[in-house]
This record gives C-alpha cells, structure tokens and sequence, in this order.
C-alpha cells in the first residue's frame, strides 16, 4: 500500500510536469493549473503517514530525510504560487520530488528512529525542514533569475524568458523568499543548541559549523542589499553559495555518518 502510493503520487507530479511543458510550449497566457501538483503532494504526505505508522516513528535516513524536505519544497512552492508566479520552478522541483520520492520508496533502509521527542525538539525539526525548503526554492529562483539575465541580452530572448515575469519582480520574489528562510533558520539554529552537549560526541561539528557559515552568508546577502544594492550575479553567486553550504550541512554530514562510516 505504501509504495501504491507512492507510485501514485509519483505519476500525479509527473503529469502536472507535463502539463507545465505544454503551457510553455504553446504559450498560454494564462498560468497553469497546478491541480496534479497539489494531489501529488497530498498523496506525499500520505505515504510518510502511512510508513511512519508501519515503522513506528518517522526515520531520519539520508533519503527519507530528503523525500520529506523535497515535499516541503513543493508545499511552500504550491503556496507560494497561488499569489506569486513562480509555478514554472515545478518543471524542476516536480520532477526532482517524484525520483527522491521513488529512490526514498524503492531503496530499503534500516529504519532510524528519533528516541528522545520534546516540543524544542519538534520545532527544531520542522524549522530545519521548512528552512531548508524555503533556502532550496530560493537558490532554484536564484538560477533562474540569472538564466533570465542572460537571456535578455539575446536578441530575441527564448521563449520560456518571455512568459517569466520582469527582472525587478522575479529579484522583488526572491528576497521575499530568503528573508523568510533566513528567519526560520534562525528559529531552527537556536533550537538546535539546545540539543548539543558534546559538539564531537555527538557527530555534530561538520552540520553545525556549515548550517552556520550558510546562515552567516544569507544574511550577509541580505545586508548587502538593503545597504549596497546588491544584485544580479553578485546576488546569485552568493545565494548559491549559501545553499550548498547548507545542503552539505543537512545531508552531506548524515549521508558521510550513515553510508561511509558505518562501513568502516
């Protein structure tokens, strides 16, 4: 039944991929509908509810993990969508959620429960996810804003760079979106040390010295906009420098502890 599902919700984010695809192609003027996408979602969420209730608890494998931030992703995306036009990122996050979702469903892993619950530590949890998320469809938001950058300057620009919002509303957007992570992630970063007794002990060093620099660097981002203007590559450049540091943080740290150290 669990991997029925999702299947199920594999096949609904590939159908609204393809429904996006094909209002670009025939330039519709009028935005796509995402209906698929929030069915595909909805059948997400039932897939971890359901494989939490077969495993007892939630696992916090590497792709487990993944699946979960990836359908953040997609949450805050369909959310974000229903006022801002940035539906065209699901010919990237779509896809992107329907193979962690099925890498996540098809590769079996021993199963790794969280022992100690407490409030601090679900809003940690959930922060860190949503952070994550928000950080994650701002850098995807950042490559696009530069593809469209540089499309301009070509003369005529492709098609998919005509249907895309100005310049100044697709850079308004992005700065929305990680003002909004950067305040979560600092939410998440607080609660976070409340859990650390022994920095090493605890296999912790690597996550929290990375999801820090990757905090130290939005921020950064954020000052040198109000205070100095920044934008374009410069902003990119370092919007995506950012989220590798926090990519690296949230799972190159796990996946090094779980699938290479363990083997030692």
């Amino acid at each position: 039944m669990v991997k029925f599902i999702a299947i199920s919700s594999m096949l609904a984010y590939s159908i609204n991929t393809g429904w996006l695809a094909w209002q670009l192609h025939r330039q519709a003027p009028s935005r796509p509908s995402l209906l698929f996408a929030w069915l595909a979602a909805g059948l997400h969420t039932l897939y971890f509810g359901l494989l939490c209730q077969q495993q007892n608890g939630f696992s916090f494998s590497v792709l487990n993990m993944a699946s979960l931030n990836m359908l953040g992703v997609v949450l805050i995306l369909l959310l974000a969508a229903t006022t801002k036009p940035i539906e065209k990122l699901g010919l990237v996050l779509f896809p992107l959620a329907a193979i962690i979702l099925g890498l996540d469903a098809t590769i079996m892993s021993s199963p790794r429960l969280l022992l100690v619950h407490s409030g601090a530590m679900a809003v940690h949890i959930l922060t860190s996810v949503l952070a994550f998320s928000l950080l994650m469809v701002a850098a995807f938001q950042a490559i696009l804003l530069a593809i469209q950058h540089n499309q301009l300057k070509r003369h005529p620009p492709t098609r998919f760079i005509l249907l895309l919002p100005s310049l100044q509303t697709m850079e308004m957007l992005l700065f929305q979106m990680i003002t909004a992570g950067v305040f979560v992630l600092t939410v998440s970063l607080g609660t976070g040390f409340l859990f650390l007794h022994d920095l090493f002990a605890q296999h912790l060093a690597h996550k929290t010295v990375l999801s820090l620099l990757a905090w130290g660097i939005f921020c950064s981002i954020l000052v040198g906009r109000q205070r100095y203007g920044w934008r374009g590559r410069v902003a990119v450049n370092w919007i995506l420098a950012g989220f590798l540091l926090l990519l690296l943080g949230y799972f190159g740290s796990k996946f090094v502890l779980e699938q290479i150290l363990v083997k030692v």
